[in-house]
């Protein structure tokens, strides 16, 4: 995958970043002082922004002028990653629960069987 391609890869500065969504560096240094997005620093310590974190900053924006405060919005925020990890959760709780119960209706039907004929199946399964 290219660097371009890849949007993890922090390739944007405060500078671009303020400028594509119409806001104050000082803003994004606010934003990253309360942690609502962490960008990476350059060899010269520069921030630097991926297209991820454009577009939560982009939310950010939105619920600050909705007139959010910005503790509330990282509250937010931090609270959409927890409901993100749980549904991740789930979803693999889910389909585990999927394989064991195919699991228990492959033994339930095994047993089925060998009920059926009084002893071990003869295609060499028991």
């Amino acid at each position: 995958m290219e660097p371009f391609e890849d949007e993890n890869i922090p390739l944007f500065t405060v500078g671009q970043v303020a400028q594509m969504l119409a806001v104050k560096q000082a803003f994004l240094r606010r934003v990253d002082e309360l942690r609502v997005v962490s960008p990476q620093r350059s060899a010269g310590g520069q921030r630097r922004y991926s297209r991820v974190e454009i577009r939560i900053i982009r939310q950010v924006v939105t619920m600050a002028d909705e007139g959010m405060t910005m503790p509330a919005i990282r509250r937010i925020m931090e609270l959409e990653q927890e409901l993100t990890e749980v549904r991740r959760q789930r979803d693999a709780i889910a389909a585990r629960l999927a394989e064991v119960a195919a699991e228990r209706d492959g033994l339930a039907r095994r047993l089925s069987r060998w009920l059926r004929t009084g002893g071990p199946d003869r295609s060499g399964e028991e």
